[in-house]
Parts: structure tokens; C-alpha cells; sequence
């Protein structure tokens, strides 16, 4: 069906209410707006859907959530009664349409005979991860669209061990959610009608305690947070969105006293007035709360994003001036601390293992080889690390210490199975109080990692190319690499070519192939023979194709010089494929 045939249908029809309509009305005339919000339906990928908020198939709506949520209570439903009466639990962050969005979601299940278990406000993703794991959910769904900017939404799904939807569920759920071709096979009951069945219940408080008290059992030293409350300053913003109350309740429960938040950015808003990007990774959000950072004369500078799953931090450095930690140097810092920790206590397991995915730092194995501890790769996105701590569980082979991504997320423990920023503010002040009872601030903690580890160095390149023609651009520069994969990188030798969709590792030098042992995914990978890594992959989640590099050099400077040299020979390789 045309794009314009869609437009009409959404104009003329009796479900869609007056003033989607009406929105819709405002559009005549305007072509490339129309095709651009119905040319195709929002995708239910394996993450679920995210999308700008507007009328339309290809946006975030009541009607675009409405159809996943029957989807998804289709899949369910197939799964047996047993499934369908544990229920499924609803959380949702700061944005707009969130708390819509959640009640339409609970509505929609209710109606289908599955109870809903939906927060009574705002909470952050690992919350739902936690709740999910209390309650004894089927299932689990966020309404989120994570750091992305004011104008977008998103839906998560999760399954009953707490991590989102892992293969082959998710394309199991993804089948079920296409079926919904129209919105008249979409149920639905109203709100009072659900809880008088017993089937839309509200959580709140007694789950906010349980979560935090299963955060202090993650502390490590208490008697280094007692020595060090008084005299320790932390800045802290939740950036608008749902971790302002559970960071700051941590913080005071396990003993930190001083601790300032931006208030300008301190209550929730989906518009999010004070930044153009509500991200942790973006120096720029940090604006207001470096500024309060200063004036403290903080010792740490954090911040969290709209749903706290992610966690950015700024530290001071040699030369007293405040400046980002990235998602790679965290996962370093916050590696080596719990390893060391739990080893000087004793309580270090023979058989520990830190999860990391494909495209995060390589210092760590090295930190892990160190403490006798061993270290997988996943793909990126964090429910493959909540899939493996899942396995481990079942096989007993191995057990969990940490897990962490790049993107600045991480998970220390296993009260949730996604990425808790929560968890993370709390060690993360906990170490750098441990560092400075040691008369050390956490970047000179970071260097003297660098120098008994190795100078690694890791950054990452996003080219965003919006539009179907953008599309067709990310396709054409993963199409032409897949087919001709570079030889050298300033005539460095490429020794090792991985192609995580075809499930290939290619051992350049001796022509032998091995699989990655690792789901489909449309991932490059190259490595060379001095240890720099090269990886690309579509954003999936946004307009953009991103590209990871590592290196590994003789001394921070040297690691830099390298890091240029093979980022303008992959982005010159890029603009030649495009040009």
C-alpha cells in the first residue's frame, strides 16, 4: 500500500481519534512530511521500537505502541496459561507520551487476559529489570528512548530472567507484532475496568526498597565510605529524567553526605530545556553541572540519562581540570577495582568471568589475566550480557563479576539483567573515596592502570546519514567493505577479518576460517598486526553507521599518534566508497 493510501486510511478512519487527525489535516500539501511518517510501519526490530513521537505508521504513538503490545501478548499467549498469569512489568521514564504510552501497554495486555504490573511514576530501566525478577513477570516493557533527543520514544521488551529480549525470542516476538496488520485486531480495556479485573496493578514503593537494599549488599568498603563521607563532594545531575530519587537515596543510604545535585536539571522533563541531547557520552550536557562541579570543588562530576541506565562521568586531572571519563575507561577503572577488592577480601571466585562486548576496551582481558579471571565478548548490546550471565547461571561454568559496554553502560551484580546506572553512581563514588583514602584522585587511579597494564586507547567515529537515501548510504558502505574488506591501514597489515553476518573469522595470513560463534549481526571487524582494531556496525537504534577503533601504543602518546592515523584512513576509505 502507498504512503498516501496509508494518509488517507489514518484520516478516514474510526479508530484513529480526532485529534491525531486533526495533526494529520495540518500536513496537506506537504508531501515529503507525509511520506516520510508513512512510507513504512515503525519497525518492532530486536530491540523493540523507538522512533520520533507524531501521528503516523512510521512514528511513536498510541496507536504504533497499542500494535506491538498486542504482538506481544499474542507471543505470550502462545507460550501457555502458565506464562500468561505471571504478567508482564511496565516502567517508563521522564518522556513525553511516556506515562500514555505505559497505560496504553498495560491496557492493551489486560485486555488480553494478561495482568500488567505498572510503576506508579517515573523509574529507571534496571527497575524494571529488578521488578520483573520479583514479581516473577513473563515479561517486561520500558517506555524509553534512552539519551536520544526530546523529539523521539521508544519501547523496550524484556523476558522473564530481566534482560531484553534475546534471539530467538525477539524474532519469534517480531513476527507476532507484524502479524497485527490492522489496528481493529488491536484489544483494549479501560483502565478501570482492568483493575477491577485484577489486572493492572500498581507498583511503587516496596519494590524501590527491595532494589536498594540489594544495591548495599554490592558495596565493597564501607569503612573507606565512613572515613571519607564527610570530606568527599559529589556533583550529581539526572538530566531531567528518572535517576534523580534512586541515586541520591543510594548515596545517603550508603553514606555519602555531601552531595550536590543541579537543580535546574534536577526534576523530570521530556522536553529536557537545558540540553539539546539528553546523553551522558556528550561533554555539553555536562554544562550546568560542570559549572556546580567547579564551585564545590567536587571530587566527582556524574550524570545519568533520561531512563539511568547509562553513566557519565568527569574527573579531575593532573592539571585540576575536570574533564569526561569514557564508557572504556570506567569499564577499566571499575574492572580492577572490583577484582582487586573482592581478591584482598578473599571472596574473588576461582571461576569469575567480566563480560565485555566486541567493541570494548582489550585492556581489560589483560586486567582479568592479572587476577586469574576469565573474560568473554559479546556482541554489542547489553542483552547478550545478561544472556551469558543466564547461561552461567544454568551451567554453574562460570560466575559473574562485572559486565559493561562501551556506550557507558555497566552492571555490577545480578539483581538486574540490564545496564544500571544506579548501581554504577554508587561504586563508582565508592571508588574514588577508596582512591582517595590512598591520597590519589581517580584519573591518576586510571594512569597508573596505563602503566601497569598497558597504553590502550579506544575511540569511536558516528556518521549520521538521516532519510532513505541515508539508508541506502549505511547499506552501500557495509555492502562495498563486506565485499572488498581493506588489506592495510597505513600499511599496517590486516591479519584477521571478521564478518559477524556471515559468521566468519578469516585468518589472513594462513586463508583459515573459523566461525565467530557469535548470532548474526551486520558487523565488521578487522584486526591488525600490531593489535589495532577496526569495527563497524550500523547504529541500531539511529540514523547512523559507527566505527570503533583500538589500538594499543608504547606510551599514551604514542597510542594517540596511532589512533589518528588509522581513523583518517578508515573515514578516507569511507568517503571513497561515497564519493
Amino acid at each position: 500500500m502507498s504512503y498516501k493510501k496509508k494518509y488517507e486510511e489514518w484520516l478516514n478512519s474510526s479508530i484513529i481519534d480526532e485529534a491525531t487527525k486533526l495533526e494529520l489535516k495540518a500536513l496537506e500539501g506537504n508531501e515529503k512530511e507525509i511520506e516520510e511518517r508513512f512510507y513504512k510501519d515503525l519497525e518492532f526490530g530486536t530491540g523493540g521500537l523507538r522512533g520520533v513521537l507524531g501521528a503516523g505508521t512510521n512514528r511513536m504513538n498510541i496507536y504504533t505502541v497499542s500494535k506491538a503490545t498486542q504482538g506481544l501478548a499474542n507471543y505470550i499467549l502462545k507460550q501457555g496459561q502458565e506464562s500468561a498469569k505471571k504478567g508482564v512489568a511496565i516502567a517508563f521514564d521522564s518522556r513525553r507520551m511516556s506515562p500514555e504510552f505505559a497505560d496504553i501497554s498495560a491496557r492493551v495486555l489486560a485486555a488480553n487476559g494478561i495482568k500488567a504490573f505498572v510503576f506508579e511514576s517515573l523509574r529507571p530501566v534496571p527497575l524494571l529489570s529488578f521488578a520483573l525478577r520479583q514479581k516473577g513477570c513473563i515479561a517486561g516493557i520500558v517506555i524509553t528512548a534512552s539519551h536520544n533527543p526530546p523529539e523521539y520514544n521508544g519501547y523496550k521488551a524484556y523476558w522473564e530472567d530481566g534482560a531484553q529480549v534475546a534471539y530467538p525470542r525477539d524474532e519469534e516476538i517480531i513476527v507476532e507484532v507484524n502479524a497485527v496488520e490492522d489496528f481493529s485486531q488491536v484489544k483494549s480495556l479501560d483502565k478501570q475496568a482492568a483493575q477491577a479485573a485484577g489486572l493492572y496493578e500498581i507498583m511503587g514503593a516496596e519494590i524501590d526498597d527491595l532494589y536498594i537494599e540489594e544495591l548495599k549488599k554490592l558495596v565493597l568498603n564501607n569503612d573507606t565510605i565512613k572515613k571519607e563521607a564527610d570530606d568527599f563532594t559529589i556533583v550529581y545531575t539526572p538530566l531531567h529524567g528518572s535517576g534523580n530519587i534512586p541515586v541520591r537515596r543510594i548515596l545517603k543510604e550508603i553514606g555519602f553526605n555531601k552531595v550536590e545535585v543541579v537543580k535546574e536539571q534536577e526534576l523530570p522533563d521530556g522536553n529536557f530545556p537545558t540540553v539539546s541531547y539528553p546523553n551522558p557520552e556528550d561533554i555539553k550536557a555536562f554544562a550546568l553541572a560542570l559549572e556546580l562541579g567547579k564551585e564545590k570543588n567536587a571530587d566527582i562530576i556524574m550524570a545519568t540519562d533520561p531512563d539511568a541506565d547509562r553513566l557519565g562521568i568527569l574527573v579531575k586531572n593532573q592539571a585540576g581540570e575536570y574533564i569526561p571519563l569514557t564508557g572504556n575507561m570506567m569499564g577499566i577503572l571499575l574492572t580492577e577495582y572490583i577484582l582487586n577488592n573482592k581478591k584482598a577480601q578473599g571472596i574473588l571466585p576461582k571461576n569469575g568471568i567480566v563480560i565485555e562486548t566486541i567493541v570494548s576496551t582489550k585492556m581489560v582481558e589483560a586486567i582479568a589475566k592479572h587476577y586469574d579471571v576469565a573474560v568473554v565478548e559479546t556482541l554489542t548490546g547489553f542483552k547478550f550480557i545478561g544472556e551469558k550471565i543466564k547461561e552461567y547461571e544454568k551451567t554453574g561454568e562460570y560466575e559473574y563479576l562485572y559486565g559493561f559496554e562501551e556506550s557507558y553502560g555497566c552492571l555490577i551484580g545480578t539483581h538486574a539483567r540490564d545496564k544500571d546506572a544506579i548501581a554504577a553512581t554508587m561504586m563508582s563514588c565508592e571508588m574514588a573515596a577508596w582512591y582517595k583514602e590512598k591520597g590519589m584522585t581517580l584519573y591518576q587511579g586510571l594512569m597508573s592502570l596505563y602503566d601497569k597494564y598497558g597504553y590502550f586507547k579506544e575511540d569511536l567515529e558516528s556518521l549520521t546519514l538521516k532519510g532513505l537515501d541515508g539508508i541506502e548510504k549505511i547499506n552501500k558502505i557495509l555492502r562495498e567493505l563486506r565485499n572488498n574488506p581493506p588489506k592495510a591501514f597505513n600499511d599496517i597489515a590486516v591479519i584477521e577479518a571478521r564478518d559477524y553476518q556471515n559468521d566468519t573469522i578469516i585468518d589472513l595470513k594462513t586463508g583459515a576460517t573459523k566461525k565467530t560463534g557469535l548470532i548474526s549481526s551486520n558487523v565488521l571487524y578487522y584486526v591488525l598486526e600490531d593489535e589495532t582494531w577496526v569495527c563497524i556496525r550500523p547504529s541500531g537504534t539511529e540514523p547512523k553507521v559507527k566505527f570503533y577503533f583500538g589500538v594499543k601504543g608504547s606510551s599514551m602518546e604514542n597510542a594517540e599518534a596511532k589512533m589518528q592515523l588509522v581513523k583518517k584512513a578508515m573515514m578516507d576509505l569511507v568517503d571513497k566508497i561515497l564519493a
